[in-house]
């Protein structure tokens, strides 16, 4: 029998999980590469859909060309995240598409075509590519995946020059770690993303003995670094689409807690995030508003 499928966590009660269903989601550290799964090997799939038409189709398009023919797939949204759109998407691929809604979001039932329709157009849409404008590897659905972020380029033009060993909390595609690494003073730094697709792109970008690319969540390193000299990071505000904000406070508390006393923090948010308390908390010795422009503030904060 071949395996069940599952990419992403749906809320509890929306949909049925296939029993011993085979994690997809590159968010989910320990999944499987679903670009990586043998065609016409799995019996059914449970997709929550990404809201990015290239990711959402990259993923649609695999994970068809993985069913078997005849293999029920079921695939939910949001409504207002791209849920309105799913039939469509799924038509385009030869589906004959069922659909219902509940819980404001839109669900699609399809059973696999024999010969499904322009799967190799939309993997290659979605597919990991270097990027002439960046000049660097990254792919759709990465955070910023085809422009540097306003926040991180701010924070770069502000880095001062780095030393001893580091880390790169919420890497993406490495463009911190590597205005960084231009240090010949760093001796050690660790990207760390919880998405594999960024870590994937990142290693790519960032061939440089001193570095290490590691795919975790930061809030749940368990310890794994201490001493560090500094740590620089664009915290993450947003968990399945929602602004969470005790998502950015947990990365300062993680920092916090992996730099040597004297160690420092350099940091950018976005201007509307409260995390001044948190910081005062996490760095009682110092934190010090180093600019505040553009919609953004970069911090300085030591241990």
């Amino acid at each position: 029998m071949g395996a069940a499928l599952l990419y992403g966590v749906p809320a509890p009660g929306l949909a049925e999980t296939p029993a011993g269903a085979v994690q997809l989601s590159p968010l989910i550290p320990g999944s499987i590469d679903l670009a990586g799964l043998a065609d016409a090997s799995a019996d059914e799939a449970v997709v929550l859909a990404p809201p990015g038409v290239l990711e959402r189709d990259f993923v649609l398009a695999h994970v068809l060309r993985a069913l078997k023919p005849g293999a029920p797939l079921t695939v939910l949204a949001p409504k207002d995240k791209g849920g309105s759109r799913l039939k469509k998407a799924l038509e385009r691929f030869g589906c004959e598409v069922s659909e219902d809604a509940r819980r404001h979001h839109r669900f699609c039932y399809v059973t696999r075509p024999a010969a499904p329709k322009d799967l190799d157009i939309a993997m290659a849409a979605g597919a990991p590519r270097l990027s002439q404008s960046l000049g660097l590897w990254t792919q759709p659905g990465v955070f910023s995946w085809d422009r540097v972020d306003p926040g991180t380029a701010r924070l770069m033009e502000l880095l001062p020059t780095l030393s001893g060993k580091g880390a790169d909390l919420g890497c993406g595609i490495g463009v911190l770690s590597l205005e960084a690494l231009k240090s010949a003073k760093v001796t050690g730094l660790t990207a760390v993303d919880i998405d594999r697709r960024a870590v994937d792109c990142a290693r790519r970008n960032l061939e440089d003995p001193r570095l290490e690319v590691l795919w975790a969540d930061v809030r749940r390193l368990d310890g794994k670094f201490s001493g560090l000299d500094f740590v620089i990071m664009n915290p993450p505000f947003h968990d399945g689409g929602a602004e969470d904000r005790a998502l950015g406070m947990s990365f300062i508390r993680a920092a916090a807690a992996m730099l040597a006393p004297g160690g420092v923090c350099w940091m950018v948010a976005n201007r509307h995030l409260p995390y001044e308390a948190v910081l005062a908390e996490a760095f009682p010795k110092a934190v010090a508003l180093k600019a505040e422009a553009g919609g953004f503030k970069v911090y300085e904060a030591r241990k």
